[in-house]
């Protein structure tokens, strides 16, 4: 029998099946000798003895993301608030390009739509090239705008504590989630989701909260890939005076001048030199 893990708790893992049922399961022994481990998300093969439950075969995956370990995501959904917090672009950027490099889709939502918001953000993202949406949270209409384009779709919805993603994602799967306030502090919200786990909406497809910002990573990019992972930038990559151009201190570069002109973010190209500068000290070993 086929299934999903939606769940793991304490080496346990919980398999949804195409009949609607979980079933509690361990994984063969087998898997510690071939070293590999089911992940949330995994497609695996299960056998069912005395209602107790095996994994048998884990199915190739389609993607997978190391931290959090979670396997098979259609879609990022990044969430950045309006404002409270203040948007952090460098951050929403870093999530844009895990998910590019994973070859996952990433959406942009941005919460608080009710709230008054710096009317450049939506254009940064959409100029990019990203499907982007205006949802506020306080109206579940609103919010729902949200399912159309998750729909049948495994997405993970990440971004900073405090910026909506556990109230949209009790209004979309119908279930409460628990959610954290905003230090007025330090103006971020406090983390409250404890662990992954796939929850299923009623119009087909999966939603997982993932747990802490810090878990993308940039690391296994090398710096002169960099740039292959910014739409914006692919067109122009072949404009440039010098082949190979790194877009940072080379004359005549294309994107540079597309900067200028306004056609690429500012906020982006930021996020790019930032990127490129912390790649730049990456030995190649350390990104095989």
């Amino acid at each position: 029998m086929k299934g999903k893990i939606i769940k793991g708790i304490g080496g346990f893992y919980y398999v949804k099946t195409p009949d609607g049922d979980v079933v509690e399961c361990k994984a063969r022994g087998i898997f510690r000798k071939e070293n590999l481990k089911p992940y949330i998300g995994d497609e695996v093969e299960i056998s069912i003895e005395n209602k107790t439950g095996n994994i048998e075969k884990i199915l190739p995956r389609r993607t997978m993301l190391l931290r959090p370990a979670v396997a098979n995501i259609d879609a990022v959904v990044i969430v950045i608030a309006a404002k409270d917090p203040e948007p952090d672009t460098l951050f929403c950027d870093k999530l844009i390009l895990s998910a590019e490099f994973a070859g996952i889709e990433p959406l942009i939502c941005i919460n608080k739509s009710d709230l008054k918001m710096d009317t450049n953000l939506l254009e940064t993202y959409e100029k990019a090239g990203y499907k982007t949406l205006l949802v506020s949270a306080k109206n579940e209409d609103d919010a729902k705008k949200l399912l159309p384009v998750i729909k049948g779709k495994t997405s993970a919805f990440a971004g900073f504590s405090g910026v909506g993603k556990s109230t949209l994602l009790g209004i979309l799967t119908g279930k409460k989630q628990e959610t954290g306030e905003v230090s007025k502090k330090i103006k971020r919200g406090r983390h409250t989701t404890r662990r992954v786990e796939l929850l299923e909406l009623t119009c087909g497809g999966y939603v997982l909260d993932t747990p802490g910002f810090s878990s993308f990573e940039i690391s296994g990019i090398k710096a002169d890939e960099l740039k292959n992972y910014f739409s914006e930038m692919q067109e122009l990559n072949e404009m440039c005076r010098f082949k190979g151009c790194s877009h940072i201190n080379e004359p005549d570069c294309a994107v540079k001048t597309a900067v200028e002109s306004g056609e690429i973010s500012k906020s982006r190209y930021e996020s790019y030199k930032t990127f490129y500068e912390t790649l730049k000290k990456v030995k190649d070993w350390e990104n095989k």
